[in-house]
């Protein structure tokens, strides 16, 4: 269909809503060791809950997520291994990434200021300024896990740069609860992003 067909906005729209269905978002997942990683991911392949063992490298997946406005975005997520060891290789899968997932334990609290000293790090590489950060509280469904506001305290958010949009959402990942409105959040933040660049590459 010739892109110059009507010059309507109702077709404008339509045009540009069925555009990001030809692109998939690069995602890479990151976080502590055991802090559900691999369950985000099959959760959102599969729909279902899949035991998983630590991963020793990564895990890549496409996969397909419908959101709230019923549109399909394809998702290529990097979940990449959280031990210790493993770190130093996070910012290689950042490289040209559209969005970072961060994974946390709600329920660990001793190693939060471990996850905050990662988090902070990744963040703050000069590739990743701006990049959109997702940060999933998981086991939010576990009694004794932290509130929000307690993890937003302990990974000390207010103090990111502030050319990092972030969202922290509250999930449960053996069950799926709340994944879709993290993902939301984070599809409307690269899109954010990609306008403004645009914006700045007229500019010049």
């Amino acid at each position: 269909m010739p892109l110059e067909m009507g010059n309507g906005l109702s077709d404008q729209t339509s045009i540009l809503s069925s555009l990001p269905s030809f692109q998939s978002y690069h995602i890479v997942i990151l976080g502590l060791d055991s802090a559900g990683k691999t369950t985000v991911l099959y959760r959102l392949q599969f729909n279902e809950f899949v035991n998983t063992v630590p991963t020793k490298g990564f895990n890549t997946e496409k996969i397909k997520v419908t959101l709230g406005n019923s549109k399909t975005v394809t998702f290529h997520f990097w979940d990449v291994g959280g031990q210790e060891k493993l770190r130093p290789l996070w910012k290689s899968y950042t490289r040209c990434t559209d969005g970072i997932v961060f994974v946390v334990d709600s329920v660990d609290v001793e190693r939060m200021e471990e996850a905050k000293t990662e988090l902070h790090k990744i963040t703050r590489i000069s590739e990743n300024q701006g990049v959109p950060v997702l940060i999933i509280a998981n086991k939010q469904d576990l009694r004794n896990s932290l509130s929000l506001t307690e993890i937003e305290k302990l990974l000390a958010m207010g103090e990111l740069s502030s050319s990092t949009p972030w969202h922290l959402q509250p999930t449960c990942a053996i069950i799926g609860d709340g994944l879709k409105e993290g993902l939301e959040k984070l599809h409307d933040m690269i899109i954010k992003r990609r306008k403004m660049l645009r914006q700045q590459k007229k500019k010049r």
